[in-house]
């Protein structure tokens, strides 16, 4: 068996570095990740399908091609995994993207089975979405 937390170490890393066909490949097949808030185009519930698109939309935004997310903390229960994290990223239109998260992820068999991202939207909606 494998590892929750290794599991969520190294699908972070692999989001890290901009793979999206790795972030997808690590998730299970009936995977969501779901996005706290109520902002157009980035919240609400995501599955494998509709979550490649939206992170290959997000990194075409990034100059360095990637969100960096760094766990500050993590605690493991059982299958899930809760993170403390921040993210960094340079927008190529300058602004500089820099969230604070929460995450909580739930494993099965070595695959992301759900993730519940809470960040700061306001932060959110500045950098991307603001004229």
């Amino acid at each position: 068996m494998s590892d929750p937390k290794q599991t969520v170490s190294g699908f972070l890393a692999t989001f890290s570095r901009g793979d999206v066909d790795g972030v997808i490949g690590a998730m299970a097949a009936d995977a969501t990740w779901w996005v706290s808030g109520s902002l157009e185009g980035m919240s609400g519930t995501y599955d494998r399908a509709s979550l490649g698109p939206l992170l290959e939309g997000a990194r075409a935004m990034y100059k360095e091609g990637a969100l960096r997310i760094t766990p500050i903390a993590m605690t493991v229960e059982g299958n899930r995994v809760a993170v403390e994290a921040e993210g960094f990223a340079t927008m190529t239109n300058g602004r500089v993207y820099h969230p604070r998260y929460h995450m909580l992820f739930e494993v099965k068999h070595g695959k992301i089975r759900s993730v519940r991202e809470y960040m700061d939207t306001l932060h959110a909606w500045e950098t991307f979405f603001k004229p």
